[in-house]
């Protein structure tokens, strides 16, 4: 037994437009699965205390991620299944002892296409600005379990940048991710500014993986069986997945959230805008949708009890 049934399939998200922002609406990204990469940055996992939780598991290469994680599925009956996502706010319990990272990286939407019920192919259709903020939660399972605590859990920014082509040459070659922190009016640089094309698995040499990945991974240590929730899903059309948290800055290895903490993630342009940029525009505290070399996310860190 599966365990759930989904809503039927949603409708196709298009993007027609190549070079094109777009905006993806909360009742959209509702309907749209979302998956994770681990380890898919350089010395992102030991920055981040986590690198003990992957020690039994053996990749073909050695700078090869180490799986894939989900974050949310639609109308599953776990954890799983509470929507995460959130434009302006990230939102947990600090009550208690919290040690908990803001994680900057893109994510893509992608078409999905299947052959004899596993996926056959990818195709990348846009990126934005996501937050796939952690708890370090030592003791946990599996790494979803360190994902998805609730509503406005995770970041995601509202505008979309078409892709026009997922490989070298296409408009991503240009892009760069970078990510502040506001505290007390000071502004602190969170992750190193990274290019995009700085992931270790990119363009098809990570399409090749993700599918493999999608269809093979096993329920093993931190990872789980994700075969098993697409077949749950029916095989969705559509999926997000994010590809991996860049380098922390040596404030940010440590620089666990506060509350009130004010928290950015842009990925632009870099033949449009330099990092200095990024620094002004986000201590100028202006509206993320306003970022005209990229995309960018802009979240206030909030407390909200447990229920």
């Amino acid at each position: 037994m599966l365990g759930f049934v989904p809503h039927p399939q949603p409708t196709l998200i298009i993007f027609k437009n190549a070079r094109k922002i777009m905006n993806l609406s909360i009742e959209q990204l509702k309907t749209l699965p979302v998956f994770g990469i681990a380890g898919n940055f350089a010395e992102h996992l030991s920055q981040a205390g986590e690198d003990a939780d992957f020690i039994n598991v053996i990749t073909e290469e050695e700078n090869a991620p180490k799986g894939i994680f989900p974050i949310y599925l639609p109308d599953h009956p776990s954890f799983l299944g509470d929507f995460p996502l959130a434009h302006t706010e990230l939102q947990a319990d600090f009550s208690g002892e919290l040690n908990l990272h803001m994680e900057p990286e893109i994510c893509v939407l992608f078409d999905v296409n299947y052959q004899d019920g596993n996926i056959a192919s990818l195709q990348a259709l846009a990126f934005t600005a996501f937050n796939d903020c952690s708890i370090r939660k030592p003791n946990a399972k599996k790494i979803s379990e360190k994902k998805n605590w609730g509503a406005s859990c995770t970041g995601i920014a509202q505008q979309w940048q078409t892709i026009d082509q997922f490989q070298s040459g296409g408009i991503l070659d240009n892009y760069h991710i970078v990510s502040y922190l506001r505290r007390n009016d000071k502004v602190m640089q969170y992750g190193v500014d990274s290019p995009v094309t700085g992931y270790q698995f990119f363009y098809g040499k990570l399409l090749k993986w993700i599918i493999n990945t999608l269809n093979k991974q096993v329920d093993f240590g931190p990872l789980e069986n994700l075969h098993h929730y697409l077949l749950a899903l029916h095989q969705p059309s559509q999926i997000i997945i994010s590809l991996g948290a860049t380098r922390y800055t040596e404030f940010g290895e440590t620089g666990f959230l506060q509350p009130d903490d004010q928290i950015g993630v842009m990925v632009y342009d870099s033949t449009k805008a330099t990092v200095v940029d990024m620094q002004g525009f986000f201590a100028e505290q202006k509206a993320a949708n306003s970022l005209v070399s990229g995309v960018a996310l802009i979240q206030t860190v909030a407390h909200t009890s447990c229920q």
